[in-house]
């Protein structure tokens, strides 16, 4: 068995190194755009082409006040923020489609705000999840908001943009209408989005650079395979999808078993007193009345529901030590001599908060879509549990005196029915699970033939984008330049400060040798 605590840092430099890039330079379009950002932090304006002030002569009419609304510049310490809305199609293929409402935040540095500074497009991981909210400018942020615009979107159906919650949702008649709406919001037409708002805000609609982590790198795969033409530059962090045609879903978790074995026992060795705790915990669900013990929010904690807190206590960077600390707490003490031994509040309620399914439903409802091309799931992540069934039966595991193994980035069906959030959507999410005409989200001969600069960091112990899945598919993107470590992991992003993307940027601006 290989060592448990190493580090390893390896660069491949993949077909052809990227092409050296010209210094942006400020043309006095792109000077008299931002002078008017500037006249319109007293209020909320339209976009700029809207303003009165502006040279409609210099600045082509690009949107209408329908289309895009601009808010008032405000400020958290070392950063100036600006809101956009921007009203979009449901459907991008229909010329008289629905409309959604689709919300990015505008970022740099105090100061800079008139600055013709390059545009940095974030997308968040998920999917389901919306952009970070910056409090400060520090991490990644801090980095990316000196040099660019850094533009945080909240994919569709996220934060501001239509979000689609756990009550918003229940407004659909049908499972069936809320699965043929669900249908629009992959990674294709979060490009789409993407396409729409560059072509708004940046001037002249000129390339921008990309940052994706996990989910948003699967979609800065999809945007490199279909609208190449709007992007500058792409920095991936744990965000290399599988790209083969079908569904992929079930090889990307064959692949991730033994991850998720590795980082269970990673965890037990540092906590070994965790191991009987957890035993303890499986045993009392399983003897509990209806084979759990009921949830805060009127779930059911079972053991296979308790296996879910592998999902980031075992994927992510301080994960174990938060993990502890749960299970440090799990038991309310004996105060009162005779009675019985119950699972305490805050360990329930920690374990729901721990999950986020009530507040990002999305995550659960189209996590296997996300790989699939032209095939169903069919629930792929159970099949897969089924298989290996031995390892991570926690009951078995329990009573046979072994370590109990907590899972990883999986969604299965019994969720549907365990967690209260869930319950009103398990006839979609089972609709969802044998939907077969799913669209294309990747071109592999567009990634071939790759122009665009790509540097991508790839984590050699990530649980879940399998390290493994993530190297094939670089060699389909031509001039993918890797960055591949142990160092991080599957959080590198945010736990790096910002180191991972100075490095990822170095790859790409001929600060990072060629070799």
């Amino acid at each position: 068995m290989r060592s448990l605590y190493f580090t390893v840092q390896v660069q491949l430099f993949l077909r052809y190194p990227p092409p050296s890039l010209p210094t942006p330079t400020t043309s006095p379009k792109q000077t008299l755009y931002f002078r008017s950002l500037r006249r319109s932090i007293s209020g909320v304006t339209a976009t700029p082409t809207t303003t009165a002030t502006m040279d409609q002569n210099l600045i082509k009419k690009t949107s209408s006040p329908a289309e895009h609304i601009a808010g008032p510049w405000y400020s958290v310490p070392e950063l100036r923020l600006r809101d956009h809305h921007f009203t979009v199609p449901l459907d991008y293929s229909l010329s008289q489609s629905p409309k959604i409402s689709v919300f990015a935040r505008e970022a740099v540095s105090v100061g800079k705000e008139d600055q013709a500074l390059p545009y940095l497009l974030y997308l968040q991981g998920g999917p389901g999840f919306e952009s970070p909210r910056p409090t400060e400018s520090s991490g990644w942020l801090s980095k990316a908001c000196e040099e660019h615009r850094v533009i945080l979107l909240d994919q569709r159906g996220t934060g501001l943009s239509t979000p689609l919650t756990t009550s918003s949702m229940l407004q659909f008649k049908s499972p069936q209408e809320l699965v043929d709406y669900l249908k629009y919001f992959r990674a294709d037409n979060i490009v789409n989005d993407a396409e729409f708002i560059r072509k708004h805000l940046v001037p002249d609609a000129a390339p921008w650079k990309l940052l994706g982590q996990s989910f948003g790198g699967f979609c800065g795969v999809t945007y490199l395979s279909f609208a190449p033409q709007g992007l500058k530059q792409v920095f991936l962090t744990g965000g290399i999808p599988p790209i083969k045609d079908g569904c992929t879903a079930e090889t990307v978790y064959k692949a991730c078993i033994d991850p998720i074995v590795l980082q269970n026992e990673k965890y037990y060795k540092r906590y070994p007193q965790d191991i009987q705790i957890i035993r303890d915990v499986v045993i009392h669900l399983a003897e509990s009345e209806g084979g759990g013990v009921p949830l805060p929010s009127g779930g059911i904690l079972t053991p296979r529901g308790l296996q879910l807190l592998g999902l980031t206590g075992l994927g992510a960077s301080t994960g174990f030590e938060r993990l502890h600390y749960l299970f440090e707490r799990v038991w309310d003490p004996v105060i009162v001599p005779g009675s019985k031994k119950q699972i305490s509040y805050y360990f329930l309620n920690s374990f729901e908060r721990w999950l986020s399914f009530d507040t990002n439903p999305l995550y659960a409802l189209l996590h296997e879509s996300i790989y699939c091309q032209g095939a169903a799931s069919q629930w792929a992540a159970h099949r897969v549990r089924l298989e290996h069934e031995s390892k991570l039966d926690a009951v078995k595991a329990a009573k046979e005196n072994r370590p109990v193994l907590l899972t990883g980035e999986m969604v299965f069906p019994w969720m549907f029915d365990e967690i209260h959030a869930l319950r009103p959507f398990k006839e979609a999410a089972n609709l969802l699970a044998e939907k077969k005409d799913w669209p294309p989200l990747y071109n592999k001969t567009a990634l071939n033939n790759n122009k665009v600069p790509v540097a991508a960091a790839v984590y050699y112990e990530d649980m879940f984008v399998n390290f493994n899945v993530a190297m094939e598919t670089s060699k389909e993107i031509e001039g993918i330049r890797l960055w591949v470590t142990n160092e991080y992991m599957h959080s590198g992003l945010r736990d790096g400060a910002t180191h991972v993307l100075d490095h990822l940027m170095g790859l790409l601006n001929g600060k990072k040798p060629l070799f």
